[in-house]
């Protein structure tokens, strides 16, 4: 099985910056996409930001312009580096990364995710 393991969340002053990693424990195959998510105590956990086989990236308004996605694909890693940081990223980070086979048959892999926590 799987495992992706995300690292980089701490205690951060707003304005502060911050950057996650998530390395999976072995290379993932037919990978499509690969995102970061989140979710705040008494939310929903909501897409922060993803990137696609092409390469193509989207992201959530609320963090257009201050955070990026990237990824390592020798290692099937990939990272969100967040800056200017506000009081309302705070939230645990979530790695996801879903793959589909030739054959259609898709997976769903999820990390346990790091706190983030901006405050001064």
């Amino acid at each position: 099985q799987v495992q992706l393991v995300e690292s980089g969340g701490g205690l951060v002053q707003p304005g502060g910056s911050l950057r996650l990693s998530c390395v999976a424990s072995r290379n993932i195959v037919n990978i499509y996409t690969m995102g970061w998510y989140r979710q705040a105590p008494g939310k929903e956990r909501e897409l922060v930001a993803g990137i696609r086989r092409s390469g193509s990236t989207n992201y959530a308004d609320s963090v257009k312009g201050r955070f990026t996605i990237s990824r390592d694909n020798a290692k099937t890693a990939m990272y969100l580096q967040m800056s200017t940081l506000l009081p309302e990223d705070t939230a645990r980070y979530y790695c996801n990364v879903k793959t589909i086979s030739d054959l259609g048959t898709s997976g769903d892999y999820w990390g346990q995710g790091t706190q983030v926590t901006v405050s001064s």
